[in-house]
């Protein structure tokens, strides 16, 4: 029998829910191989239901190539551990203004496995100008259940979330490399659901890539955003440290899969299960983390 889609499922706290779910898939249309006789369609394109191009996603890995490779040096541990096929749940601490651990986990597991990865986040991104569009060809898609199992249950794709949310990347330099609690243990309940392995990642680096030296609280409600920091960076480099990184050395280590002992397409699950798989998903990601520090030399050689 086909896979259930949980049309009533429990929400899984820490997606975001605030968007309606997808009722109809888009049919991609395959972009025209480059020997093909006729010239390629400006018309097509080889844009997935999610909105992910490949093509967009080749160009922005030539740029973003010599920023990983050369800027933040990224090194990484157990890779092995990320599935060649199938489904599987990335799940990783988040830190950074501008988080720029998210791109690093994405480009390094695209050209070093072959393997796309669709990063989830939350539906503020949905509603930017321009940014909105570059987010969903890159492989952005908003948090919430329905599109996770879908990724990670129908069509057997690997997705990145981050369960701390802007409570993470919102941290204060004084802050770093603390975990925040890690919602209610949404991103457990889908995995279950989806009845697929969560791969807990641990990164070194980011924190110190865009450090906040504080937030701005009564700014940001004015102008309706989740924090409105002010980075190292800004007091460093001017109007340049708006976007500018500082070169911090990135190290990122893959951690074994947990699986769970549970069937897939449950009515519903556990709560305190799901709760106790979470916190110990943190504790494993947290001391990892302090080991790491722990070996680490310099911000800036590691």
């Amino acid at each position: 029998m086909p896979a259930k889609r949980p049309s009533d499922v429990a929400t899984p706290y820490g997606l975001d829910t605030s968007a309606p779910a997808t009722s109809r898939a888009l049919v991609p249309v395959p972009r025209p191989a480059p020997d093909a006789g006729d010239p390629a369609d400006p018309r097509r394109s080889d844009v997935d239901e999610w909105g992910r191009s490949q093509h967009v996603r080749d160009l922005l890995n030539t740029v973003y190539e010599p920023i990983y490779r050369h800027w933040f040096r990224v090194e990484w541990e157990g890779m092995e551990h990320i599935p060649a096929d199938g489904g599987a749940l990335l799940v990783a601490n988040h830190a950074g203004a501008i988080p720029s651990d998210a791109p690093a986990i994405l480009h390094g597991i695209e050209t070093e496995l072959g393997r796309p990865v669709y990063g989830m986040a939350e539906y503020i991104f949905r509603t930017l100008p321009v940014v909105s569009t570059l987010w969903a060809r890159v492989g952005g898609v908003v948090a919430n259940p329905h599109n996770a199992y879908r990724l990670l249950r129908e069509q057997q794709q690997l997705a990145l979330v981050f369960p701390e949310g802007t409570k993470g990347t919102s941290k204060t330099y004084g802050e770093r490399y603390q975990l925040r609690r890690f919602g209610r243990g949404g991103f457990v309940e889908i995995a279950m659901r989806a009845g697929v392995p969560v791969i807990p990642i641990a990164v070194v680096g980011a924190e110190e890539s865009m450090p906040i030296l504080f937030n701005i609280n009564p700014l940001s409600k004015l102008l309706g955003l989740p924090y409105f920091p002010i980075t190292a960076n800004m007091a460093a480099l001017g109007p340049l440290g708006v976007a500018a990184y500082f070169p911090a050395k990135f190290r990122i280590r893959v951690l074994e899969p947990v699986h769970f002992d549970v069937e897939p397409d449950l009515p519903r699950y556990s709560r305190s299960k799901v709760m106790e798989q979470s916190e110990a998903i943190r504790e494993k990601i947290q001391a990892a983390l302090y080991d790491m520090l722990r070996s680490r030399r310099s911000v800036w050689f590691g």
